[in-house]
């Protein structure tokens, strides 16, 4: 049997083990950073000077200090110092200085983008899959240039939230 969980590396306890409770107090506080996390900002290459215990970073490639070595894992101060959990790809964090998701894709940390087949408001389809693109008018016996003109701005619109190609 293993020592630790396969996804976050939570330590298990095993049978005739002394002070079970140290094995399962640090469970909890991986398990405290893992689940849900909330991140101070962006991913940081070096440790805040006085971090408050339960904050919560994303490490940044070539970290520095008590970092080195744990690119892209999110790190917790505790009380008994800093804690990592490697990502598992699908994770998000929450970026509170931001604002937006960081999602994890198992090579590096998306931000704002969510990955989805759909956006549905109020039980309604929006949002689905991206269409060809749509050709501007032309040809016709009459032309109308405010006509034209507004199906050219629509078209456009949609190019520019990628609804269309």
């Amino acid at each position: 049997m293993a020592d630790t969980t396969p996804r976050f590396a939570l330590p298990f306890i095993l049978p005739g083990q002394a002070q079970k409770e140290l094995f399962h107090n640090e469970a909890l506080v991986r398990i405290d950073l893992a689940l849900n996390p909330a991140v101070e900002g962006p991913p940081a290459a070096a440790p805040p000077p006085a971090p408050a215990a339960g904050q919560c970073w994303i490490v940044a490639p070539a970290a520095t200090g008590d970092w080195s070595g744990r690119d892209d894992m999110l790190a917790m101060w505790s009380e008994g110092g800093w804690r990592f959990v490697v990502p598992a790809p699908g994770i998000s964090a929450w970026d509170k200085a931001g604002g937006v998701p960081l999602l994890w894709d198992g090579a590096q940390w998306l931000a704002g983008e969510l990955a989805c087949a759909g956006l549905r408001v109020g039980g309604v389809k929006v949002v689905g899959e991206r269409q060809p693109a749509v050709p501007s008018p032309s040809g016709g016996t009459i032309i109308d240039a405010e006509a034209r003109s507004a199906i050219d701005a629509l078209t456009a619109a949609l190019m520019s939230h990628g609804l269309i190609e």
